[in-house]
């Protein structure tokens, strides 16, 4: 019996190429322009901020970002797939910009509403679209009202709106004496408005008279109650900006409010307070303890 040849029973398997090549060294040149380009306007999109006007910047820059992006993936055969995720990215963004675009035509206003959207509303991160509903509510309407004629008169001018002064100026008066004056973007009936339930009616206690051409926009109180049932959030917005407004008319009559004597009343305080230091000399009198003479309570 002969030996094995082991010489001729040596197989020798050939290794298959591999269908990626195999990254042997790092490179010595950068990866070019575009590449870089793309890394830069990803970054800058990331920095985009909230609402319409966040948006339309960020999905912006993301695309451009994207675009450069399925170029540099173009130009390398070695990188499919990083092409096809690049191209893909590229066509969701362009499509959200599209989209973002054509809501904010959508949402453009007149004038006034911008100037009242910056004046009242802005300051408190209102995004464009809750304004548009705010402003849909009034159907869009803005008012005027002619020189000395009244928007309200005393006693007999039913309380069924909530207004905002949008040009001109207002003069208050209760029983023909003067209380204060009403500016661009104030309210005109907000403490009327906040002094009454959903439920309860009302008539103004006092008269509202224009003393140049006004215009202003006013809301109906039930459509206004079914907005705020339905967006919780403008609920709050409104009732934010109505109280501040009530709270600068108050500062407004504190500082025309005199006694007979001339002395200033001050609203927040009690009455005793804005008495005369004789008056409040007897009054301190008057405080004092029995039994507990040089002493007070």
């Amino acid at each position: 019996m002969e030996p094995p040849d082991f010489e001729a029973m040596n197989y020798t398997v050939e290794q298959e190429a591999s269908p990626y090549p195999f990254c042997e060294e790092w490179r010595e040149g950068s990866e070019g322009s575009v590449f870089h380009l793309a890394s830069i306007f990803l970054f800058l999109g990331f920095m985009g901020g909230s609402g319409f006007y966040g948006l339309l910047y960020l999905f912006t820059f993301l695309t451009l970002g994207f675009f450069c992006s399925t170029l540099w993936g173009w130009s390398d055969p070695c990188t499919t797939d990083s092409f096809l995720w690049s191209f893909a990215l590229f066509g969701v963004c362009l499509g959200q910009v599209l989209h973002v675009a054509y809501r904010l035509r959508n949402v453009s206003f007149e004038k006034e509403f911008l100037e009242l959207y910056h004046s009242m509303f802005k300051k408190l991160g209102v995004p464009l679209a809750d304004f548009g509903k705010i402003v849909a509510c009034c159907d869009g309407d803005i008012h005027t009202i002619e020189k000395n004629h009244c928007f309200a008169i005393e006693g007999k001018t039913a309380i069924d709106k909530l207004s905002v002064l949008l040009s001109g100026r207002i003069r208050v008066t209760v029983n023909g004496e003067f209380l204060h004056y009403i500016y661009p973007f104030q309210f005109l009936d907000s403490p009327e408005w906040d002094s009454l339930r959903p439920s309860e009616e009302g008539v103004f206690q006092v008269t509202l008279r224009a003393d140049n051409p006004c215009r202003y926009v006013a809301w109906r109180r039930k459509k206004l109650y079914l907005l705020f049932a339905k967006h919780r959030y403008i609920a709050k917005i409104f009732a934010l900006v109505v109280r501040n407004d009530i709270a600068e008319k108050l500062y407004s009559l504190n500082d025309n409010a005199f006694d007979k004597s001339g002395h200033r009343y001050d609203l927040r305080l009690p009455s005793y307070c804005h008495m005369a230091v004789t008056e409040l000399e007897k009054a301190d009198v008057l405080l004092q303890v029995p039994g507990q003479s040089g002493r007070t309570a």
